[in-house]
């Protein structure tokens, strides 16, 4: 083999390297599954009312407070808790990694635009300028985000 085909060989083999470097940094190094989370819903009033989840499923990661996405149901009695919290403008479902396969954002944004789903506000500021949001469906299924909401800008 003449030097240059050696260099575009090498070349080729840092970019494929960096490349599954980068893909695993940002779908996979970071996010760990959490076992449970204390979810609530704020009201209009600022009265918090705390959530019972059924089958939740979660991730989150200490590198950035927008990693969090969880899944989960609530009973009937736990939709009707849920929908007394605060009504979210303009509610934007994070993309979660591939893997977390119960959190499809596209789907939950679609939902929430049809007026097949409510978002409401779980927590203003569950970390400086992010706010947990929820969003929930009259059959039971929730799903929750973290959302930047301009309070650093």
């Amino acid at each position: 083999m003449t030097s240059g085909r050696w260099l575009v060989v090498a070349i080729l083999g840092v970019t494929a390297v960096f490349a599954a470097a980068q893909w695993y940094f940002q779908t996979r190094a970071y996010y760990a599954p959490i076992e449970s989370a204390d979810l609530v819903v704020t009201t209009l009033t600022g009265e918090v009312l705390p959530l019972a989840p059924r089958d939740f499923e979660g991730i989150d990661a200490d590198t950035s407070p927008l990693r969090f996405r969880v899944c989960f149901t609530l009973d009937e009695a736990g939709v009707g808790t849920a929908l007394r919290g605060a009504p979210y403008d303009e509610p934007t479902p994070l993309v979660a990694p591939a893997w977390f396969e119960c959190f499809d954002a596209e789907a939950i944004g679609a939902a929430l635009e049809a007026g097949e789903a409510e978002a409401v506000l779980a927590e203003r500021e569950a970390r400086a300028g992010v706010d947990r949001v929820l969003a929930i469906f009259p059959d039971g299924r929730a799903y929750g985000w973290h959302q930047l909401n301009g309070s650093l800008e």
